[in-house]
């Protein structure tokens, strides 16, 4: 009888570098939204500037994310991370020093290379190193690290910029960069697929493809398709993702391999997560604006105020890791996702009167359900993704996600003010009508407590207007995880190589993400 392989003994230390590398994107990330005012004022950045200096990184970042995947297969996952982790690090520095919105830019764009080698990285080696049985525990703490960077990230800048300048947003990002770097090369064995034909044009049109869809989506709610430019832009897109896709179908050595959407648990799993992505992308946008505006809160205070959706995905993170051996994979995301739900129907039932506590029971709930799910279904994702194809197969996650996330930016951001805008009052000002921010601004400078009040009350309307789709979003996700995510559920117990490879990654799950 074949042994069956030992786990790696130091699998847990290895999460640890894989967190601090994750943390580093989600902090960085977090704390520039705080910054970008005194940015602004130093700097001498224009609204186009700053738009630069916020959209340059998710451009880059989402373009390379697929061609990052691939490569970290082909040279080596851990090699591919430290690269990226040094590139950020050094961006860090540009973009501190920077004297200029162009050179800002620039220092953002290439940190955004970094964080596009990073991000398939870390999830890649978690899942060769973590073997099915462990693998939702490695998940659920991986995935709240990320949260702990989210939620912490604003109130971290909100103190850092009280006492020093703007530049000490990405000060905080080289120090972290280099332990991990030093983790990684003392702690974490090297992981990689077997040699494949390099696949140039797959790489080009997916960067392309990935770019330009981001950016249209971006766009598309400033002025919808009336732009010339954004007509051009979704052109690029649907033409370079068909060939991209058309493409890989026909290639022998495909640089994705798109068969993964055969298994049904991978596409249920992955599309689940995209619906979940897209109701949640908008929440930070809405909930920021309602705290700030309505209830007027700090940015700091704005952070804080996230605090007990954190502590709710903590606490839940570590129960639904541990009860997916128990009910399934598919239990346990469908039962999370109809809890995020009640939370966005919590949410949709607000008026200008609920204040904080009723907020607080719905980031609660919701912090509830993504506990309970993201470990089932990231774990049931990526368990279909044979080893020779974990890197690229975390960057089609990866990707997924951030499609759906700035998707659900987009549209609720578009029925937030569509329905903002119906709920004015016809004698408002034109200034008023359009934004919460230059409603209140305009209120504020004319001392129109009838303007205040009515553009609370629209906004609070458009508010709802907007989480009822994200509620109708998450339904939609659990009945794909209901009806598909029927399969092999995690084993009792799971095997794993010293190397980092687990056995049954690479033989159960030959083809068939979030």
């Amino acid at each position: 009888m074949e042994a069956i392989p030992a786990r790696n003994p130091r699998r847990w230390l290895i999460l640890v570098v894989l967190c601090l590398s994750t943390l580093v994107l989600v902090v960085d990330s977090m704390v520039l939204t705080v910054a970008v005012p005194t940015i602004a004022e130093d700097l001498g950045a224009s609204a186009q500037d700053l738009q630069w200096i916020l959209e340059s990184y998710m451009l880059v970042f989402a373009g390379l994310l697929l061609t990052a995947g691939s490569l970290s297969d082909r040279f080596g996952r851990r090699k591919m991370m430290i690269i990226g982790l040094a590139l950020f690090g050094a961006a860090s520095v540009i973009a501190m020093l920077a004297t200029s919105p162009e050179q800002l830019v620039v220092g953002r764009s290439l940190m955004g290379v970094g964080g596009a080698l990073v991000m398939p990285s870390t999830l890649s080696i978690l899942i060769t190193v973590f073997d099915e049985a462990e693998r939702p525990k490695a998940i659920a703490v991986w995935s709240a690290v990320a949260m702990v960077g989210l939620v912490g990230g604003p109130v971290l800048g909100g103190a850092l910029l009280a006492q020093f300048w703007w530049g000490v947003v990405f000060l905080i990002n080289i120090p972290i960069a280099i332990l991990a770097i030093v983790a990684a090369m003392v702690l974490m064995p090297e992981s990689k697929g077997p040699w494949r034909k390099a696949d140039p044009v797959g790489m080009v049109l997916s960067v392309i493809g990935m770019a330009a869809l981001v950016w249209t989506i971006n766009e598309l709610p400033k002025g919808g398709l009336g732009h010339q430019s954004t007509r051009i832009s979704l052109a690029v897109t649907v033409v370079s993702l068909i060939a991209f896709g058309v493409l890989e179908v026909r290639s022998k050595s495909p640089m994705v391999p798109l068969a993964l959407f055969r298994d049904k648990v991978f596409t249920g799993a992955s599309f689940s997560l995209v619906l979940l992505t897209l109701a949640n992308g908008g929440l930070m946008l809405v909930l920021t604006q309602y705290l700030q505006f309505v209830l007027g809160y700090t940015p700091t205070e704005t952070g804080l105020a996230f605090t007990p959706l954190a502590v709710a995905t903590l606490l839940f993170n570590a129960v639904g890791a541990s009860l997916v051996a128990k009910t399934g994979s598919r239990v346990m995301a469908v039962l999370g996702l109809l809890v995020i739900a009640s939370g966005f129907a919590l949410l949709a039932n607000m008026t200008t009167d609920s204040g904080w506590t009723v907020l607080a029971g719905a980031m609660v709930l919701m912090g509830t359900g993504a506990g309970l799910t993201m470990p089932a279904a990231m774990g049931a994702m990526m368990g279909a993704i044979p080893d020779e194809h974990a890197g690229v197969g975390s960057a089609l996650n990866d990707t997924i996600q951030q499609a759906g996330a700035a998707l659900g930016v987009a549209i609720l951001g578009a029925v937030l003010s569509s329905t903002f805008t119906g709920h004015m009052p016809a004698d408002a000002p034109n200034a008023a009508r359009h934004s919460v921010g230059d409603a209140v601004a305009v209120a504020t400078r004319t001392g129109d407590g009838g303007l205040l009040a009515a553009t609370h009350r629209a906004f609070t309307d458009a508010m709802s207007a907007s989480f009822l789709v994200g509620a109708a979003g998450v339904v939609g996700a659990a009945i794909l995880a209901a009806f598909l995510m029927k399969g092999k559920e995690a084993p009792a117990v799971g095997t794993g190589s010293e190397t980092g490879t687990a056995g049954p990654l690479a033989t159960d799950a030959a083809l068939p993400v979030h």
